[in-house]
Formats: C-alpha cells, sequence, structure tokens
C-alpha cells in the first residue's frame, strides 16, 4: 500500500485509497476535463473537492501541488519509474494520463501532434475568452456600465465558436471518427458558455450547428455523464 502522508495536500485531504491516482478538483469546465478522462479510461482514482467557497485553493497544502491555485490537480501514486507524480494544470493531465494508458490520444505522430495542438487551442483560447463572456455577462463585470470589454469577449467566442464548427464539417469528432482528450478539453467550455453562463443568444449558438450536433454527442456519453459530477458537492 503506497505511503501517501510525505505529501501535504494528503494532510488536508487524506487518502482513504492511496493505490488509486488521488484527483484534487472542482466541477468547472477545466476540473470536469480531468474527471471524464479518468471516468473514458477507466483509471481507479480517489476525488477530492476543492472547495473555492472556503478558499481551499488558496491553503498551503494545496498549492504545495498546484502552486498557481488552481484546480484541477493529481497525485498518482504509480507515476514513471514507479514513483509517485504531482501534476496540475488540466491539459498537462489530460496528455499525462493518455500516454500512461494509451488511450484518447493517436498514436501516430502527425495524429498525435494534430490533437494536442487542438488541446493547446482550448487551452490558449477557448477557456480564457469564453471565461471572459462568463464574467462580463453573469460575474461581477455585468454591472459595468462600458459594455466595449463584454462586445470584444462575445465576438471573440464567436469567433472561436466558427473555428470549431468549421473543423466539424463532416467529422464526427474534433479528430475526424476518433474521440479524443481534444473532446474532452473543449466541450465542457462549450457546455458552460451556453449554460451556466447563459451566453447562447449573445454568441448566437443557433449558428453553429456543428458545435451543437457534437456537444450533444458528448454530453450523451455515460462516462461524461458521471465525470460532469465529479468531485461531489456536498
Amino acid at each position: 500500500m503506497p505511503d501517501l502522508s510525505a505529501f501535504p495536500i494528503t494532510h488536508k485531504w487524506p487518502a482513504t485509497q492511496p493505490e488509486r491516482l488521488q484527483l484534487y478538483s472542482l466541477p468547472t469546465p477545466n476540473g470536469v476535463k480531468v474527471s471524464i478522462m479518468l471516468e473514458e479510461i477507466g483509471l481507479p482514482y480517489e476525488p477530492h473537492l476543492v472547495s473555492f467557497d472556503s478558499n481551499d485553493q488558496l491553503s498551503a497544502e494545496f498549492l504545495s501541488l498546484s502552486p498557481n491555485n488552481k484546480i484541477p490537480a493529481i497525485l498518482d501514486p504509480n507515476g514513471p519509474d514507479g514513483q509517485a507524480l504531482e501534476l496540475f494544470e488540466s491539459g498537462a493531465i489530460l496528455l499525462y494520463l493518455a500516454d500512461k494508458t494509451g488511450q484518447l490520444l493517436p498514436q501516430d505522430s502527425a495524429a498525435r501532434y494534430q490533437t494536442i495542438q487542438w488541446l493547446m487551442w482550448q487551452m490558449g483560447g477557448v477557456g480564457p475568452m469564453f471565461g471572459q463572456v462568463g464574467f462580463f455577462h453573469k460575474f461581477a463585470g455585468k454591472d459595468y456600465e462600458d459594455k466595449r470589454p463584454r462586445d470584444r469577449y462575445i465576438e471573440e467566442a464567436k469567433r472561436l465558436l466558427g473555428v470549431l464548427d468549421q473543423r466539424l464539417q463532416g467529422r464526427e469528432w474534433v479528430m475526424g471518427d476518433a474521440y479524443s482528450i481534444a473532446d474532452i478539453a473543449i466541450f465542457p467550455w462549450v457546455r458552460n458558455l451556453i449554460g451556466f453562463y447563459g451566453a447562447g443568444v449573445l454568441v448566437e449558438f443557433e449558428r453553429f450547428a456543428n458545435v451543437q450536433r457534437v456537444l450533444e454527442r458528448f454530453l450523451a456519453r455515460p462516462a461524461v455523464v458521471r465525470g460532469l459530477g465529479i468531485p461531489r458537492r456536498d
């Protein structure tokens, strides 16, 4: 049985199943990327809720694992060379889990890098831009009298949805017939934009028929349904 007591994060979130990968997260778009991935690949794991309401993400224990104070983060007791591995950043975790299990990332070098490019596209564009739409439409930014910042991010969100819609033309998934980490990275953010943020009308989501089609297929996957609720909020 692995001993994880040397890792400070386990002092705040004790591992009841230390032989399993430990997930520290919250069901946000970035957080559910990893829970969905873990559900898809069938790797045993133990989830721990990092509550923003109590500023868990700023605790010394969480910062010892994720110095950028963002979820998700993992502690894998069965990392490379038999050593425990700490990892933060959702994109890096998706790549690690894909490589660890040989799933949801093509083995062919060209297709592998093309999948990674769409993962990076989500991380560099979709996440930050859709998040800004949420801030200016749903949260504190909605009270700003000057609507130019909001409108700027709305237009960029529309542009990104257009890029994705074009990519999905004639394809089942981002990479064609094969479901991959690119889909797991992108579609939780699309769901959040039109759902939790309530920005579907603002971004004219009805224009993007291919995105709608693939989002529906994504949300129908049993592993996605399960992963969207993990870690469970109390």
